[in-house]
């Protein structure tokens, strides 16, 4: 029996992996048979045993993923729950009048109330793009290794940034990270009027490891303590809300947090984030942690489907 038929024969079982500076995480490997190959992935288990794929914002966005840019999403913006689906193309043709009038007969037909906000979304699978972005995870899992940082984040981030090509932001981001001029330049990258490391992979990968690890991280614990919230780094709504600070920066998420005054961490924490708004922490903020969960999902979902085995192991080992 050759290695590969061993491996399907062995099924499914974990494959541990550790930290060096004492944080335990947990990692897949996928093999495929066609070509040989095999990828390694963070674990993802933990997203449906805490029951974040039931929330209706994550499964929005997850529809969002797989529909062409043609097509829309009727929703509720508070709750991201679908009301309908419509053609895109015809949307924009509509006056404004139209519009707010084909809004006001949905707030009607589901007896909603008048000041209800509604959204059209439109469909958006030509830019997320899992399986592009699948061969280059085990990569930066490697490098965030390299640089002690959870690799969760390598691949959170790879998902939604930039999703299999590199590409500039509307605000000057750039690379496979999205990292700003200044920020990659703070975090060791050469960007200047000759050289832009940040399309660098291994590069943007150890800059956006530098900014998880001395940033984003020591700030989150920082915001969580001045409210007296408890938190486990390796827990996933501590994770969320580490990508909300990627994302938004510390100053709007320590805002945010001033506003709502919670007294409480955990998902509870992280659903009210995404129906909350101070300063520059808006739409595109409360969104980012739903579309992380959302684009891992459709990960667990490729990797299931196209793997020919994948490795686990539940025994944790810690290297001192």
């Amino acid at each position: 029996m050759n290695i590969h038929n061993t491996l399907i024969a062995l099924g499914l079982f974990l494959l541990s992996a550790s930290f060096s500076f004492g944080q335990n995480y947990k990692l897949i490997e996928a093999f495929y048979l066609k070509d040989t190959s095999h990828q390694v992935f963070v674990s993802l288990s933990n997203i449906s045993e805490e029951k974040w794929d039931t929330l209706a914002q994550p499964l929005f966005w997850k529809q969002v993923m797989s529909l062409p840019p043609d097509s829309c999403i009727i929703n509720i913006a508070a709750t991201r729950e679908i009301l309908g689906k419509e053609s895109f193309i015809k949307w924009k043709k509509q006056t404004e009048a139209q519009k707010t009038f084909y809004k006001d007969s949905i707030r009607k037909r589901y007896k909603l109330a008048s000041n209800t906000k509604i959204y059209v979304t439109s469909g958006k699978n030509n830019f997320y793009q899992v399986e592009q972005v699948m061969p280059s995870i085990s990569k930066a899992i490697e490098v965030f290794e390299t640089y002690e940082t959870d690799p969760w984040y390598a691949q959170a981030i790879l998902l939604i940034e930039s999703p299999g090509k590199i590409e500039y932001s509307s605000v000057g981001a750039y690379g496979p990270f999205q990292l700003m001029k200044s920020v990659a330049r703070s975090h060791g990258l050469t960007v200047n009027s000759k050289i832009d490391e940040r399309k660098d992979f291994d590069k943007s990968a150890m800059g956006a490891a530098s900014l998880i690890r001395k940033t984003c991280i020591p700030q989150a614990k920082r915001i969580l303590e001045k409210h007296n919230i408890a938190y486990v780094e390796t827990d996933l709504w501590f994770r969320l809300f580490v990508l909300h600070i990627y994302h938004a920066g510390a100053g709007n998420v320590d805002g945010l947090l001033t506003s709502i005054k919670p007294t409480y961490g955990g998902q509870k924490l992280i659903t009210k984030m995404w129906q909350s708004e101070w300063g520059g922490f808006k739409n595109a903020s409360q969104n980012y942690s739903q579309v992380a969960l959302a684009s891992l999902l459709r990960l667990d979902d490729q990797i299931k489907a196209t793997s020919d085995a994948i490795f686990a192991c539940e025994q944790e080992q810690t290297n001192n």
